[in-house]
């Protein structure tokens, strides 16, 4: 029952702010037996963080039983965490223990708790104030004494505001929430991380690394890595894989996220094949894309905001209040794609680089708004 850890690694690394502060938290709970609700985007680390508690807990020689709650079907999910009697349900052939017996005396960490079915909850929530509970088709009552550590990439408050997650639960949960920030946010961990997984993955395959460039590694800290810890690890591992005969450039690395600035490959679930998994695919890529867009333009108009003169400057385009109040967002990107147009004399990989977007989405944007120059057909 216990599974490996969310990310591949077992340590809890980095060098930023945010993870020292985060180790700290983490040797002041863990002697606890309190209850913790670890909080982050998917990928960032939430299984590492629970198995450190754990480690550094009085509890530390005990089981450690990690369970994903979204990968259990509703109708089986009270089976599987409290156990079954015998005849209690067809195919209950025989009795069963359930994931918190046999997290008795140690640790027991619930990953995806927001996906606990509401009546799943209410039984939940008696373990959690009393450490009692029924298997199911049994009416006597069991005791365990375990300690619960639960995560989730959902907003819990928004989940109870629609009546899919019980606010007594979730108040219970959370004696102690650690929230890991995204690794877009802790960019000097990247390298760290980085490294820990490329000596790993050469150390296990005896791979002959033949160095990565400085403008590669620069492209790797400055992605924004939305798949976070696991999306690195796994980037990684497919590098070393595929350009293992040479040393690494900014190109190969812009390949294999098949990106040339922001799109990635996505995986597909292991099992979905043929035209479906094609179609798949290319929804996940377009959709991804649509996210990295909105983003950019976000970014680019926080930019604009912040300046504090009368006219908006950004990077020696000035465009007067007067003119800017009157301009769409579609004038307003087609004067920056216009001036930086001139500024780099047609050069797309530079201002591909200034503005952060993806040559292939630069093309796009000025072949939609047929620009050249500032003017005329591109």
């Amino acid at each position: 029952m216990n599974g490996n850890t969310e990310n591949g690694y077992t340590e809890l690394l980095g060098i930023s702010i945010p993870v020292v502060e985060l180790r700290q938290i983490i040797k002041q709970v863990a002697p606890t037996d309190v209850t913790v609700l670890i909080t982050g985007e998917s990928g960032s680390g939430k299984e590492v963080v629970a198995k450190e508690i754990h480690r550094l807990s009085k509890r530390y020689d005990k089981p450690f039983i990690t369970v994903n709650c979204g990968a259990i079907p509703e109708g089986i999910i009270e089976s599987e965490l409290f156990g079954h009697q015998k005849g209690s349900f067809t195919g209950a052939i025989e009795s069963r223990k359930g994931y918190f017996e046999a997290a008795n005396g140690g640790t027991i960490f619930l990953d995806e708790i927001g996906e606990l079915p509401l009546q799943t909850q209410v039984k939940f929530l008696r373990i959690l104030e009393n450490g009692e509970y029924m298997r199911v088709g049994n009416n006597k009552t069991e005791h365990v004494d375990v300690r619960v550590l639960a995560a989730t990439n959902k907003n819990l408050e928004h989940q109870i505001a629609i009546k899919a997650f019980r606010e007594d639960l979730y108040y219970r949960l959370r004696s102690i929430n650690i929230y890991i920030p995204p690794l877009r946010e802790r960019k000097e961990d990247i390298a760290v991380l980085f490294d820990y997984f490329l000596k790993q993955f050469i150390q296990r395959n005896g791979i002959d690394f033949k160095g990565i460039s400085e403008d590669a590694m620069n492209y790797i800290i400055n992605y924004s890595w939305p798949g976070n810890i696991r999306q690195l690890k796994n980037f990684t591992e497919s590098l070393l894989t595929l350009y293992s005969n040479k040393k690494i450039e900014r190109d190969d690395v812009i390949r294999q996220l098949n990106i040339q600035g922001t799109e990635i490959i996505l995986p597909v679930p292991a099992g979905f094949g043929g035209k479906g998994q094609d179609e798949k695919q290319l929804l996940f890529r377009a959709l991804y894309e649509l996210k990295t867009d909105i983003m950019d333009i976000k970014q680019q108009l926080d930019n604009i905001e912040k300046q504090e003169s009368q006219n908006i400057v950004f990077d020696g385009l000035a465009i007067p209040d007067k003119e800017l109040e009157l301009l769409t967002y579609d004038d307003l990107e087609r004067h920056f794609l216009s001036y930086y147009w001139k500024k780099y004399h047609g050069d797309i990989s530079k201002i591909a680089r200034k503005l952060k977007l993806s040559n292939r989405t630069l093309y796009r944007k000025y072949k939609d708004y047929g620009l050249k120059n500032g003017r005329g057909e591109y």
